[in-house]
């Protein structure tokens, strides 16, 4: 709350000078103040602020000041991040803010036989469905339990193309989301998979599925939680974009779990802007990506 908010707030109770004397603001300046918010408040609202607060709520508070504005000149409101920020603190509207993202590092002692990180030392993929990351994340359900989610994203374009929920996480886990990423996304030959060194990744009907789909398995270093950054890093927005909107930051059970991550996922991959690939949708990315490497590509 402001100084004169905190005036305005308490005048009724004390004298407005010695307000002012406590919060050492000069009378002149909260006259002044108060005389704007009159003005302001017989203003009708700008349409830009009118298609702010509509954005804003259609995306459920997870647009701030950047992805607001570039939302709003694509209507056609070139408005600066400053207004964007008075405009809302004004109407109390608070974006989400994501934690601090804190990689972990996988438990890799299932004695099984790991594949290198093949992104090492390689150049920047440029190409949809050059690279796919993957990885598992818990999901906190009512009851105490866990649920278990594993996703593939394209590295370049941000599209998460195959996903799976299950209340445990065998290797069916990761290898019915491959499944269902390769039912949507035909893989090109030497398609890289990489993911960290957990034992599911490392299972033969994994290795076997990408032998048979022509990709190659990748892996992080043991001990390195940064080669993987960009998975992990989904599961941080995931969570604070669907579990920091509810009453409680749990799912109520599997179903709703199940229900909860398609639902986000839908939203991530068609509608919601990505800073990283110039404030496009990973989908509207994924495929200009895809016919320009149909252009690029010999007859």
């Amino acid at each position: 709350m402001s100084r004169y908010r905190f005036i305005e707030a308490q005048r009724k109770q004390y004298p407005v000078r010695l307000l002012c004397q406590v919060v050492a603001v000069p009378v002149s300046g909260y006259y002044a103040w108060q005389q704007g918010q009159e003005q302001t408040a017989d203003k009708p609202a700008p349409a830009w602020e009118e298609a702010l607060v509509k954005v804003f709520g259609r995306h459920k508070r997870r647009y701030g000041t950047r992805r607001l504005q570039v939302a709003l000149r694509r209507k056609g409101y070139r408005v600066g991040r400053q207004r964007l920020r008075t405009a809302m603190r004004r109407r109390g509207l608070h974006a989400l803010q994501p934690k601090a993202f804190t990689p972990r590092t996988t438990d890799s002692t299932h004695g099984l036989r790991c594949a290198p990180n093949r992104l090492l030392n390689q150049p920047k993929p440029t190409q949809a469905n050059q690279v796919w990351v993957s990885d598992i994340t818990y999901l906190p359900l009512a009851n105490g339990d866990w649920a278990y989610l594993c996703a593939y994203q394209d590295m370049v374009s941000k599209q998460v193309v195959g996903w799976h929920v299950l209340a445990t996480m065998p290797e069916e886990l990761i290898t019915t989301a491959l499944q269902r990423a390769f039912w949507a996304q035909p893989p090109t030959p030497g398609l890289l998979v990489h993911s960290d060194r957990g034992g599911q990744y490392c299972g033969k009907v994994y290795r076997k599925l990408l032998h048979d789909h022509e990709a190659l398995r990748s892996q992080s270093r043991r001990g390195d939680c940064y080669d993987n950054a960009q998975a992990e890093s989904l599961w941080s927005r995931l969570k604070t974009e669907v579990l920091e909107l509810r009453e409680r930051p749990v799912f109520a059970d599997l179903a709703d779990a199940q229900t909860s991550v398609a639902d986000y996922f839908d939203y991530y991959n068609h509608e919601r802007l990505h800073s990283s690939i110039g404030y496009q949708t990973p989908y509207h990315t994924h495929q200009q990506l895809l016919q320009l490497n149909a252009l690029n590509c010999p007859a």
